[in-house]
């Protein structure tokens, strides 16, 4: 049997092992899928023993996707933009990075939402490696702009200078003084479940805006929803499908076709 596993620390909250079971389901595929808690200075060793015992596939979440990233041979465009791995594979021995986190928040935002994101304004709360993973794909979905706001306007503003150069406005800007209103707002501020969220105008908000945190709940609000809804967004998400879409794109690339994301989704939101 196929192994698999995610590597994290913590990792015992982790949903992967139950999400690529459900898509080896859809093709009556057995697979053996687990969660690893590597160790925080062994990440690279704990990597290495798992390739090296028959290991195909791996995702990667917290602490340690910049070290994944440092220990591939090889890396994709996106792993390139993102600065960071979260699927992991070898070819021909060699060891391959990818970062499907902003194709997955894609997939979600367009195809399960149906959202729009083409000659769009969008707003992004925070700058952490959350917001780097993204950037690329949301740039290649042709926005009209993009506005990265955070605490410390510096990060902000040195994301923006990375990605500038894509033929699309950027903005960084403080949280404090953000301009203007927006299409689509996407939360990355990682403390947004402990209710430790900015004050936030109204104002930011478009007639028809959309407001998605890539955060997840077990009942699907977070304090940046509360915000959205209190202020009468025409839509909004929690990131869920965002989890289940990334993990989706890393079967396509282990396995060679792609699940169907949405029914893993409305399976996990009916367990919720």
């Amino acid at each position: 049997m196929s192994r698999y596993a995610v590597f994290g620390n913590p990792i015992e909250h982790s949903r992967s092992p139950q999400i690529h079971q459900a898509f080896a389901q859809q093709k009556n595929q057995s697979i053996d899928y687990q969660r690893i808690l590597a160790p925080l200075d062994g990440f690279a060793d704990a990597v290495t023993q798992f390739f090296s015992q028959g290991g195909q596939g791996a995702n990667v979440t917290l602490p340690f996707k910049e070290q994944a990233f440092a220990l591939c041979d090889s890396l994709t465009e996106r792993a390139q933009q993102a600065g960071a791995c979260n699927t992991l594979w070898k070819k021909d021995g060699a060891l391959i990075g990818d970062n499907t986190d902003g194709a997955g928040l894609v997939t979600d935002i367009r195809h399960n939402h149906g959202w729009q994101l083409q000659n769009k304004r969008i707003l992004i709360l925070g700058a952490g490696g959350a917001v780097r993973g993204v950037l690329g794909p949301l740039l290649a979905q042709s926005p009209s702009e993009i506005t990265i706001a955070n605490r410390t306007v510096e990060k902000a503003e040195q994301l923006a200078e990375i990605f500038h150069g894509q033929g699309i406005p950027v903005y960084g800007s403080g949280l404090n003084n953000i301009r203007g209103t927006f299409d689509v707002i996407i939360n990355a501020i990682s403390a947004g479940l402990s209710g430790d969220m900015p004050p936030l105008p109204s104002t930011l908000l478009a007639a028809d805006c959309a407001c998605y945190d890539m955060i997840y709940s077990q009942d699907g609000s977070t304090p940046f929803l509360n915000w959205a809804e209190l202020n009468r967004a025409a839509a909004t998400s929690d990131g869920l499908g965002m989890l289940i879409e990334q993990a989706a794109e890393a079967f396509l690339i282990w396995h060679g076709w792609r699940p169907d994301g949405t029914a893993v989704v409305a399976t996990l939101r009916s367990q919720r």
